[in-house]
C-alpha cells in the first residue's frame, strides 16, 4: 500500500494525496453522520419504549386506585346497612323503654286510686 501512495504520490503530487484524505474525512463524516441518526433513533425508540412502559404503569395504578376506591364504597355501604341496624335497635329498644314507662305509671296511677270494695 505505500507503494502504491508512493507512486501516486510521485506521479502526481499533493493532489491525489489530497484527494485520498479528502475521501477519508468525508467518509468519516458520513459515518459519524449516520452513527449520530442511528443514535438519534434509537433515542426515540427508547423514548416511546419508556413512554408505553409508564402509560402501563399508569393504567395499572388507576385500576388499582379503582379497586380500593370499589373496597372502600363497599365498606361504606356495609356500614350504611350497619349503622341501619343499630338506629333499629336504638328504636326498639326505645319503644320497649316507652311501654315500661307507660305500664310503670298506669300501675301507680292504679295504685294511687282509692279502693272500693263492695259489701257481701
Amino acid at each position: 500500500m505505500k507503494m502504491i501512495i508512493g507512486k501516486l504520490a510521485g506521479s502526481h503530487g499533493l493532489t491525489l494525496a489530497s484527494l485520498v484524505c479528502l475521501f477519508l474525512a468525508a467518509n468519516l463524516q458520513a459515518s459519524e453522520y449516520k452513527s449520530l441518526t442511528q443514535k438519534a433513533d434509537e433515542a426515540r425508540e427508547e423514548s416511546k419504549q419508556v413512554e408505553q412502559a409508564q402509560l402501563k404503569k399508569a393504567k395499572e395504578a388507576a385500576n388499582e386506585t379503582e379497586g380500593r376506591e370499589k373496597k372502600i364504597y363497599k365498606k361504606m355501604l356495609d356500614n350504611d346497612w350497619e349503622s341501619e341496624q343499630k338506629a333499629k335497635a336504638q328504636q326498639q329498644f326505645n319503644e320497649r323503654e316507652s311501654r315500661e314507662d307507660k305500664y310503670l305509671r298506669e300501675a301507680k296511677e292504679a295504685a294511687a286510686k282509692e279502693r272500693k270494695i263492695p259489701k257481701p
